[in-house]
């Protein structure tokens, strides 16, 4: 349904609903054999638990060098415009202030790293408030960047279609965007795990 609104204009609330619904339901199943298995269950030996930090560390790296492709697609052609004596924007293209919402953007999710870290800390000393405190203000904080993040698409003057500068603008920071999405609902979790004292002393933390 989204592609079909990029390419056409048109989108399919029935398909959009009924993929959204699925990808819920897969969601709480997934979170739910997490928490089952890690919690109450035991799974999560020393073994599972490195397995986790080292499949998280593997996916980061992937995420750095799919970005980075992102990146090297825009300055490639940035320069080579440029070099060819055309320019960048490209000419009716009007880009967005880099120092209005990007910027501001930015420093919410600067605080967010470190208000998640205070959580971290909190949690590995056992500070129940404070970790939710610090949990919440994050997940509070991830909200904010999102609806910043949809605003900016409204205001932009250029959509996807508007040649490589539109589409690479839109597919870089909409995955960024997604990022951020799904990191606040694996927070949110944490939130909620973490009132439970699914993370209390004595209780692996690698869930989080």
């Amino acid at each position: 349904s989204i592609l079909s609104w990029m390419h056409n204009g048109v989108f399919v609330l029935e398909l959009f609903s009924i993929a959204f619904v699925l990808l819920g339901l897969t969601m709480v199943s997934w979170w739910g054999d997490v928490i089952k298995e890690g919690t109450y269950l035991g799974c999560h030996t020393s073994l599972v638990a490195r397995g986790l930090r080292v499949g998280m560390a593997l996916f980061i790296l992937s995420e750095v060098f799919f970005f980075v492709s992102f990146f090297w697609a825009f300055f490639h052609l940035s320069l080579g415009a440029l070099s060819e004596g055309g320019s960048w924007p490209p000419v009716g293209i009007l880009p967005i202030n880099a120092f209005g919402v990007p910027l501001l953007n930015t420093a919410v999710l600067l605080s967010s790293g470190v208000s998640v870290t205070w959580a971290h800390y909190a949690i590995r000393e056992c500070n129940q408030v404070q970790a939710i405190e610090a949990l919440l203000i994050t997940c509070l904080l991830g909200a904010y960047f999102t609806m910043l993040q949809v605003e900016e698409y409204y205001s932009a003057s250029f959509t996807i279609s508007d040649g490589a500068y539109g589409s690479l603008f839109f597919v870089m920071t909409g995955f960024h965007g997604m990022h951020v999405l799904i990191g606040t609902a694996f927070l949110t979790v944490g939130l909620v795990r973490t009132g439970r004292f699914h993370f209390a002393k004595g209780h692996k933390h690698v869930g989080l």
